[in-house]
């Protein structure tokens, strides 16, 4: 199931395997490489991540109005994780090209959002906050459902990530939990309830991501998502996210073995095998250097 997360039907698959020995925009002894090889943290902070987008309405028409959630939302789910992969676990060749890419068609993102306020992909201030959100959801899925992280982990995550942020011209995303706090309280005026959220919400339950005897699994993991949005955030979405004491054990339980999965064509592996490391190099905690 995780695989097929991973590659997106349609796409040619990509080999992260290659070329041999040429690092990535984040080293293998990162906070990152070790948050990234999660699913489940992947799942549940990706839809934290666009339920926050969604809440700030120049982001939020950018986002439905010109991408393809409505009508392909596993393929927009399954796109969007790849490319997170990309940038973590590829070759920094690789990676540089890819957000090359993605920087080419927010160039021809922009408009008006309902109230006439103009938007564009390429607004600095939207792209910092996309940024920031991606790595809180990540972040905090984590923390909450997989492994604690003490503060000095935290912070060194939203430092990994500075370097691909620059790339997609996210030059103010924040670089420590004290810059997070401070982004999140001067967006916190901006951000709005709206319907699309809840269409959003709708369509990721419903949506074929796992097979159908693991969809309880799925929508649960939907309002585990909405457990770590901020309280205030939530109070102003106007969003119930109740978690009884046992559907939290059972998601740490889960994230645990997540956690241990070694999936070999997966991009964590791939990446392992790359860079001359063993393929259970992210699994074995205690075994990891710090290298040059």
């Amino acid at each position: 199931m995780a695989l097929r997360f991973f590659q997106p039907e349609g796409m040619q698959a990509l080999d992260f395997s290659r070329p041999a020995g040429e690092m990535a925009l984040v080293p293998p002894d990162s906070v990152s490489w070790q948050i990234f090889k999660n699913p489940l943290a992947l799942f549940i902070g990706g839809v934290a991540a666009v339920v926050l987008e969604l809440a700030e309405p120049r982001v939020r028409a950018g986002v439905w109005h010109h991408t393809s959630f409505r009508s392909e939302p596993v393929q927009r789910l399954q796109r969007t994780g790849l490319a997170a992969m990309v940038t973590v676990y590829a070759a920094r060749g690789a990676a540089e090209t890819m957000i090359a890419h993605i920087r080419q068609a927010h160039a021809r993102v922009q408009g008006r959002t309902e109230a006439g306020i103009p938007y564009s992909a390429t607004d600095p201030v939207l792209l910092n906050w996309v940024q920031a959100t991606a790595s809180y959801g990540f972040l905090e899925a984590y923390h909450a459902y997989v492994s604690p992280l003490c503060a000095g982990d935290r912070n060194r995550f939203l430092q990994e990530a500075e370097a691909a942020a620059a790339l997609y011209g996210a030059t103010g995303a924040p670089r420590s939990t004290a810059d997070m706090t401070a982004q999140f309280a001067a967006m916190r005026p901006l951000l709005e309830p709206s319907e699309i959220i809840r269409e959003f919400l709708s369509i990721i339950r419903r949506a074929p991501v796992l097979p159908a005897p693991f969809r309880p699994l799925q929508r649960l993991m939907v309002r585990a998502a909405l457990a770590i949005l901020p309280a205030c955030v939530r109070e102003t979405l106007m969003l119930d996210a109740h978690l009884w004491p046992w559907e939290r054990r059972l998601l740490r339980v889960a994230g645990s073995l997540a956690d241990r999965l070694i999936l070999l064509e997966a991009p964590p592996a791939q990446a392992c095998r790359r860079l001359g490391l063993p393929e259970r190099y992210l699994y074995d905690v205690q075994r990891l250097p710090a290298l040059p």
